[in-house]
């Protein structure tokens, strides 16, 4: 009876005992918030990897635009576009080898159009009341540099190009991401980055004209 009546006390704050018992707290709280931590870690080394890319992606672009204002690469000469685009790729693809690149050049006579990328002026719906903000089905526009085709950003193409004219230069380039951890709120796992420059050719020539504007109708 005597040691039953000592263990009664005891038996009584057990429950209290429990309650403020820090035994194995750290490693619960550690286990809760590991979940968080590691998505927080990986998105953080996802956006650096981003923004390397990018990095990466600028001075290509740059570079590349640069040799192509060259009188060697300008002019109707494929060749040594084709030498720089090549160029720009295989940097881009030693950094991430699934990578997608797209490569896409424009010129302008002056760099305040290349600048403005804006189509050339046309009557939307003349022959309908479609309204879709592109130029089709007959309607008329205003062939400001005479390539007998409507350009949607004012542009021409590049194999037109020569001295004295703005070579707009991008690249594209879509991959999957490093850790795809978009894919948990509905996305498709990949990044699209950009890259987009403005160059004049130099002044190795004339500069061409495009003549007196024709008023054209689209197809």
């Amino acid at each position: 009876m005597a040691t039953g009546t000592r263990l009664m006390p005891h038996s009584r704050h057990a429950p209290r005992a429990i309650v403020h018992a820090q035994d194995g707290v750290t490693i619960v709280e550690f286990a809760l918030l590991l979940p968080a931590f590691l998505v927080m870690l990986l998105g953080a080394l996802d956006i650096g990897h981003t923004l390397y890319m990018q990095s990466i992606l600028q001075g290509a672009v740059q570079k590349a635009a640069r040799d192509g204002t060259l009188e060697t690469a300008a002019g109707t000469n494929a060749t040594p576009r084709d030498a720089i685009d090549a160029a720009v790729r295989r940097q881009l693809t030693q950094l991430h080898k699934s990578a997608t690149i797209t490569v896409d050049r424009r010129f302008y006579r002056t760099f305040t159009d290349a600048a403005a990328a804006q189509a050339e002026p046309f009557t939307d719906s003349a022959s309908g009341a479609n309204k879709n903000g592109i130029c089709d089905g007959g309607e008329p526009y205003v062939d400001n540099n005479n390539n007998n085709v409507w350009d949607a950003d004012g542009g021409n193409a590049v194999n037109s190009a020569g001295a004295r004219d703005n070579v707009v230069y991008m690249v594209s380039i879509t991959y999957p991401r490093m850790f795809p951890l978009d894919k948990l709120i509905g996305g498709r796992g990949t990044t699209s980055l950009s890259a987009t420059t403005v160059l004049s050719n130099q002044p190795y020539g004339d500069q061409g004209t495009d003549g007196e504007p024709t008023v054209r109708h689209c197809t």
